[in-house]
């Protein structure tokens, strides 16, 4: 195993924890407080994503979410070594976020869970909203930065695709749209109950994303 490919790895799993610990930490404040509501969530999200790439792309890529390392892995842009030590990076980065807060905050308190109505009153409903919304975040990453059509744009345009598909599905999933964002907190937080059938949906809106922008609309 390369310096190189370790180094990256270790970018992948402090960009997660830093999207992660950032995410989570809005979703909390969002929800304890009856005067904010979603756009705290959905800005936060995408403002960290935006400082995330142009920290860290040039290292790693900053994938930061394992749904776009496996659409990138179908598409044949990293190779199985690079994305199986990226997801694994990428998820130990969410648990440590979620146990920092949980440390900070308080093991009983909220960790803020990606989830909304649907979630508990349609699950399936959730799992099929958050397919869709991950296929159009990663179909947004594709054509911006993997074939670089937005140039160096291309982490603006991702973040802000975010900050809107959070906006449009927070209410209703949590918008996840991001396996580790989901895992973490929930681990921590002690409900698992979701996590299995969001994983389906995201990680299933990745892989039709990485199929479809890498043969329909590939470059």
């Amino acid at each position: 195993m390369s310096a190189k490919l370790i180094k990256s790895s270790l970018v992948e799993c402090f960009g997660t924890f830093i999207l992660v610990f950032i995410g989570a930490l809005s979703v909390i404040l969002a929800t304890s407080n009856a005067n904010i509501n979603v756009f705290v969530p959905a800005f936060a999200h995408g403002l960290i994503v935006i400082s995330i790439i142009y920290t860290y792309g040039h290292i790693s890529g900053a994938h930061v979410n394992p749904a776009v390392t496996l659409a990138l892995l179908i598409a044949s842009k990293v190779d199985m070594v690079k994305g199986v030590l990226y997801i694994i990076a990428q998820f130990m980065g969410s648990i440590m976020a979620a146990w920092l807060i949980a440390l900070i905050l308080g093991s009983n308190s909220n960790m803020g869970e990606a989830v909304g109505t649907l979630t508990t009153n349609n699950l399936w409903g959730a799992v099929a909203l958050e397919a869709i919304l991950t296929f159009l975040l990663v179909t947004v990453i594709f054509q911006t930065a993997v074939y670089g059509k937005a140039g160096n744009l291309a982490g603006l345009v991702i973040g802000l695709s975010l900050t809107g598909l959070i906006l449009a599905g927070g209410v209703f999933t949590g918008a996840s749209l991001n396996p580790a964002r989901t895992l973490g907190p929930a681990l921590i937080g002690g409900n698992l109950d979701y996590v299995l059938p969001y994983f389906i949906g995201i990680f299933g809106g990745g892989a039709l994303a990485g199929i479809f922008n890498s043969t329909v609309v590939k470059n």
